[in-house]
């Protein structure tokens, strides 16, 4: 145990870093282990593939992605935006590449591999993407004059065009959702909610006209008819378990179901450890983007809150999409449970966004000063 007397890094940062936030993000890792055992098994042999394959791949994963969260939540603002910057370079040029080099799947190019290794880059454009935008919009707060918010416009449209090529609609909506809300607390007018709900609608109707792919997702949704077998599956699963669930590996959706261990994970934790697990991990979702939302609406600092604000609003929101395609109340997307789901870029994308907001959301001893001496020049009497 760390001494409040000991002034090592590793001392302060015990003693500044949000232990509840570390908890649950603590919390959800574990779950994705245990989840993985429960509900890869069956897909690896589907495959062929040695029964705890997925499993340990997990594991693999989940290391080094609590090694980055906890190396990253070290960092002070100026470093996290200058990290941001450069991730930011980096994959906005991968994401060029991808459309050129990319590995295709299923008809659309999103990853691009490295000596044997394949990386999503719009997984790790997410959190840089929020910290860029969340910088602009402060500097445009402070300085008027600066258009941050117009440059904060420019490159959502850059990163939807460039998101929208491959094609990737799911990312999309969830990164343009992200953008609103930041926006949104950053003063946006409502003439402009107006304007960007209108542009939203406006694009999942030509997304709906121009993919053949969103087009077939959408009507199989509404009309029930064609190939929703996942879909179907994942509910059924759900109604299967019950509130308290079939057992530990006596799930049988699991052994049909391609996504399991992935996009359906949250399905195979209900048909095994029933309802009353689902809401357990929908609890542990919903307690962090609100206590990042209420840490985020306290702040002073303009640029921490619009970044944890964003952060721990495409985390929920990427969320809430995994769940509702589980529970059949949205259409398929493709999109990762965050920490729980399999996947070596989201465990590592999603490591990196909530390892800044620990890092933002520590106790600083110099903000406590600086509000202490603001405090104390309030209370002086004017001369």
């Amino acid at each position: 145990m760390q001494s409040r007397l000991d002034k090592s890094p590793v001392a302060t940062w015990w003693w500044t870093i949000d232990r509840w936030f570390l908890a649950a993000f603590l919390s959800l890792m574990g779950l994705g282990i245990v989840l993985s055992f429960a509900a890869s098994p069956a897909v690896a042999e589907r495959i062929g593939l040695d029964s705890f394959h997925f499993a340990t791949r997990q594991i693999i994963f989940t290391v080094p992605a609590l090694g980055v969260m906890l190396a990253v939540s070290f960092l002070e603002s100026r470093q996290i935006r200058r990290m941001a910057l450069i991730i930011l370079g980096i994959m906005l040029v991968l994401m060029v590449a991808v459309l050129y080099i990319g590995v295709e799947v299923k008809g659309a190019r999103r990853w691009v591999s490295f000596v044997g290794m394949s990386i999503q880059p719009s997984e790790f454009l997410k959190p840089a993407f929020v910290i860029v935008c969340a910088w602009l919009f402060a500097e445009h707060k402070r300085q008027p004059d600066i258009p941050g918010n117009l440059f904060a416009m420019l490159l959502l449209i850059l990163v939807i065009s460039l998101l929208v090529a491959q094609p990737d609609l799911g990312q999309t909506m969830l990164v343009t959702g992200t953008w609103g809300v930041m926006f949104f607390m950053a003063g946006l007018p409502w003439l402009w909610i107006i304007a960007l709900g209108a542009t939203g609608a406006g694009g999942l109707f030509a997304a709906y006209t121009v993919f053949p792919h969103v087009a077939a997702r959408i009507d199989k949704f509404l009309t029930g008819e064609g190939d929703t077998f996942q879909v179907d599956m994942g509910r059924e699963a759900l109604i299967n378990g019950h509130w308290f669930g079939v057992g530990p590996g006596e799930g049988t959706v699991k052994r049909v179901i391609p996504d399991a261990h992935a996009d359906f994970v949250f399905s195979v934790a209900g048909e095994e450890f029933g309802l009353i697990m689902c809401f357990f991990i929908m609890s542990i979702f919903a307690f962090i983007v609100l206590r990042g939302l209420s840490t985020a609406l306290k702040e002073h600092d303009d640029f921490t809150r619009y970044a944890v604000g964003g952060l721990v609003t495409v985390f929920g929101l990427q969320s809430v999409i995994n769940m509702c395609v589980n529970l059949q109340l949205m259409p398929a997307k493709g999109m990762t449970l965050p920490f729980i789901s399999y996947g070596g870029s989201s465990q590592i994308a999603i490591a990196i966004s909530m390892g800044m907001v620990l890092a933002l959301t520590r106790k600083r001893p110099e903000k406590r000063k600086q509000m202490g001496f603001a405090l104390s020049q309030r209370a002086l009497p004017a001369e």
